[in-house]
Order: C-alpha cells, then structure tokens, then sequence
C-alpha cells in the first residue's frame, strides 16, 4: 500500500477538500483507497458521509492503541474508497501521547504490515504537531496543497524544514509526490504571478494540474458527498481527476492499477 500525507500547517488552502477529492479520483480510476482522518475537526469523515453515529472505532483508536486497523476502517457511500475516521477524543491525542515511547511513531507502527488497499490519504490537520509528525513517519511521501496568495512560500518553507526533520529523526524515505496549486482564480493577477512563482522556485515539483475556486467544491460537504460525486461535470470535479491522473502518473510504475 502506498501511503501519501496531505498537510499543510496553514488552515484554508484546501487540504481537505483534497484529499477527499483525490481520494474519490484515485478510487474512481480503480484504485481500492483508504482516507485515513487524522483532523480533530473531522472534515474529511463528514465529507464522504460519515456520521459520528457510524464511528465505533476511529483514528484515535489507532493511535492509543485500543483498537487495530481493520477494526478502524469504516466503508464510505463511494465505492472502492473507506476511511478510518476521526472523532474529537483525537483533539486529546497530542496531550495523551506526550510522555509515551516513540509517540511520533503510533500510526506508523498500527499500519505496518497492513496491505488491505492500493493507497492511502492521511489527512493531517492544519499544524505541525504531533498528529502531523504521526503521519508523516507513516507516511511514503508527501503531497502539499498551496493556495494561491502572496503567503503561500513562506509557510511551504516552514512545511519543508518539518520535511527534512523528519527524514532525519523518524522517516529517512519520506519523500514529496508533489504540491497542488489551490484556489486558482484566472481573473486575478495575483493568482498568476503566484503560481509563476512557486513554478519558479519548486519547478516539476508542482503539479500541472491546478484547482480552481469553484463554488461546487464548497457546495459538496454540506451534502456530505465528495464534489465527485455532487457535480461530476464541475470544473473543480474535473480538475482533481486531471490531478489524479497526474499522480498515478508520479507513482512507481510497478503499482500503477488504473
């Protein structure tokens, strides 16, 4: 299973949205995909039309041990695609797992051997705490969205020394798949003048496909259905299996399926 981190420690630039779109692209190109909620907030759950009704078990589970990963997985409504989701007690993990041994390695050590689906999204929430540590040892490699404004440097910098820390301390093969530009908006300048930027500094690293503000996209979680699957003809639908494609496409040739 390769396992892909989407985090960004600054809020708004679209991570959920991602990772659940991504998520439906992937499994929609006959990936068999795993979303893993590692957000206290538990965005990426109620996006796909997963109620705390439904979350016997969930990511905090996994991490304190209580319950292994087979137990976590809950089905969501489209197809190949299932999520261990979150609920709030995971807004307690970070206290919880201070004093413990290898805290930064709990979902590393819970999805060890695990080979149940093609890929996995782990959702991270918007810090560089320990939630985000968690899945960044766990993870293979990295997929970072940047939204489009002035900023969008100055914290990917920050992101990226998190990056070298962790190859150095916990996770020497974490690597970064890519960064999606979020939020673009052809109609103002500034959108483009960023994105020539990051191009500039970042080069292939950054996907050709880039997403772009579509009220459809802010529309979909409110239906707790990804926008995939609330409006497939979308321009925002569209551009994240563009993305997907992309991404099937920067992944090692032996594990390609789709």
């Amino acid at each position: 299973m390769i396992t892909i981190a989407i985090a960004n420690q600054k809020g708004g630039v679209g991570k959920t949205t991602s990772a659940i779109n991504i998520a439906t692209a992937m499994a929609a190109l006959g990936w068999k995909t795993l979303m893993v909620d590692l957000d206290p907030q538990g965005n990426a759950s109620t996006g796909v039309g997963i109620d705390s009704a439904h979350r016997d078990y969930s990511s905090y589970d996994l991490l304190v041990e209580q319950a292994d990963i087979e137990n976590c997985i809950v089905p969501s409504s489209v197809p190949n695609l299932d999520v261990i989701p979150a609920t709030v007690d995971l807004s307690g993990a970070e206290i919880e797992l201070v004093g413990v041994d290898d805290r930064t390695g709990r979902l590393r050590d819970a999805m060890d051997g695990y080979n149940g689906h093609d890929i996995c999204f782990i959702d991270c929430p918007p810090s560089l705490g320990l939630l985000t540590l968690n899945a960044l040892t766990a993870a293979d490699t990295l997929l970072v969205p940047l939204q489009c404004e002035f900023f969008a440097l100055e914290g990917l910098s920050q992101l990226l020394q998190t990056v070298e820390q962790v190859q150095k301390r916990f996770n020497p093969d974490l690597g970064i798949i890519g960064i999606v530009l979020t939020m673009f908006d052809r109609r103002n300048r500034l959108t483009d003048q960023v994105a020539d930027d990051v191009r500039e500094v970042l080069g292939s690293l950054v996907f050709d496909s880039v997403i772009p503000r579509n009220v459809r996209l802010s529309e979909a979680p409110s239906h707790g259905m990804p926008a995939l699957v609330y409006d497939h003809a979308c321009s925002g639908s569209k551009a994240y299996m563009a993305l997907a494609r992309d991404l099937v496409n920067r992944l090692p040739e032996t594990r390609k399926v789709a």
